[in-house]
């Protein structure tokens, strides 16, 4: 005799789902695997609105000759007056200078840091300090130096009391003076920036790695530069990257500081691209500067990034 129990647990399990039900759950697994993308498409269409058409916008603009009046198409005509121009070549010369010495002194000095606020407690004890410079607004920095080195004359007192030089020291009359001083904000400021990145990318390497080492008898020093130094190559990679992207657009200090003098000698890309729209009104000329200097940091910055990854797996 059958139990009736289990019959009916039978019966149950053979039951027909029903077509609203199994509609139901086609939705609800639809609805699970469109979530994410909905969640983070109201961020993506905003990165879309402030990037895409203004870059599309530029293109435009920089194939016509626009001032104030209708736009006059010139086809590359602009690209071919940029090639002749020596203040555009001038200005990507002295942001290519300044941002290639500013960039290496951020490296190193970032690098010492981050190996000691590794490795020394003291040191990491107070490295929340190493972080204030890069919380001052830029503007404030740029008027700080600006005080210090040209309207204050406070370096220069110093170096007088300490007999170092007889008087005031002309800043603005010197190129490679006012680009140290220019050097100097950036990477006063900035440095924490690849510290950040730098003592991230050593706590997250494998411990067990550096304690092989360390039982084979390397020193600190020895482990860093050939353990912890090649792993870290795609970070400073990436770190060195973000960091000469923003060099590139160094605006705020040449405009506070030096106005691009003497003589154009510390003139910027950003500079030069501010300068030729809102100072001369050849928004068409302005814009066909920006699209170059955009090539050109992509490529260098592909280029770049992808030799690293690839020595880095290598």
């Amino acid at each position: 005799m059958s139990n009736p129990v289990l019959s009916d647990t039978g019966a149950a399990r053979a039951a027909p789902v029903h077509p609203t039900q199994r509609k139901f759950k086609r939705r609800s697994k639809r609805m699970k695997a469109m979530l994410p993308y909905l969640l983070v498409a109201p961020a993506v269409i905003y990165l879309l609105l402030i990037t895409l058409y203004p870059g599309i916008f530029a293109i435009t603009q920089s194939l016509y000759n626009v001032k104030f009046g209708p736009w006059q198409w010139v086809g590359l005509g602009n690209y071919a007056k940029l090639w002749s121009d020596y203040q555009f070549w001038g200005a990507l010369w002295n942001t290519l200078v300044m941002g290639s010495i500013s960039l290496a002194l951020q490296c190193v000095i970032a690098l010492a840091l981050a190996f000691y606020a590794y490795r020394d407690p003291w040191v990491r004890g107070w490295r929340i300090i190493f972080l204030v410079p890069m919380l001052f607004m830029p503007s404030a920095v740029a008027f700080i130096y600006k005080l210090a080195f040209l309207d204050g004359r406070v370096i220069a007192d110093l170096l007088m009391k300490v007999g170092l030089v007889d008087g005031n020291i002309a800043y603005q009359s010197s190129t490679w003076l006012s680009r140290m001083i220019l050097i100097l904000a950036d990477v006063w400021q900035w440095t924490p920036f690849l510290f950040i990145i730098f003592v991230a990318g050593l706590q997250g390497q494998d411990e067990e790695v550096e304690e092989a080492a360390r039982l084979d008898g390397a020193s600190w020093y020895a482990i860093f530069f050939n353990i912890s130094l090649p792993m870290m190559k795609p970070i400073i990679a990436v770190a060195l990257i973000l960091r000469a992207i923003d060099i590139t657009t160094m605006f705020t200090n040449v405009f506070i500081i030096t106005k691009g003098g003497p003589a154009f000698g510390t003139e910027t890309i950003s500079y030069f691209i501010y300068r030729t729209g809102f100072k001369f009104f050849n928004f068409g000329y302005a814009s066909a500067a920006s699209v170059v200097m955009l090539i050109v940091t992509i490529v260098i910055a592909q280029s770049i990034v992808k030799r690293a990854f690839v020595s880095a797996r290598s």
